[in-house]
């Protein structure tokens, strides 16, 4: 038998987490059972600065489902593989990169997977 499906309306401006660190923020909402995740990134920003010391690892283990809303983010895999994410654009990384904000525009996204853990202490 199926299960039905929920009806949900949820807004990032009531949250139900924020977790700020250097230089950014990230808002959770915990959404059809699973949590979204705004991030927003601030020009200087950088995961191997002002994330790496609150995730304890060498590099973002998160895996993330991402839309772009604003800014360009820079993204190093560990393997050396790099892109440049946009506004519009969609990005699915597996965990192993490294990101940080081009420009002097904050980058704004949403992650339907990768949030749940983003920026918690180990």
């Amino acid at each position: 038998m199926a299960v039905a499906q929920q009806t949900e309306h949820k807004s990032f401006k009531t949250s139900e987490e924020v977790r700020e660190f250097p230089n950014g923020r990230v808002e959770i909402l915990n959404f059809g059972g699973s949590d979204v995740g705004r991030l927003t990134l601030e020009p200087g920003w950088r995961w191997s600065n002002d994330v790496k010391p609150i995730a304890g690892t060498e590099s973002c283990e998160a895996q993330h489902f991402q839309y772009h809303v604003s800014g360009r983010l820079g993204i190093r895999m560990d393997d050396g593989t790099e892109m440049v994410a946009e506004a519009g654009d969609i990005t699915s990384l597996p965990s192993g990169h490294d990101a940080w904000v081009i420009g002097d525009e904050p980058v704004v996204l949403v992650d339907w997977f990768g949030a749940s853990n983003y920026a918690k202490s180990v």
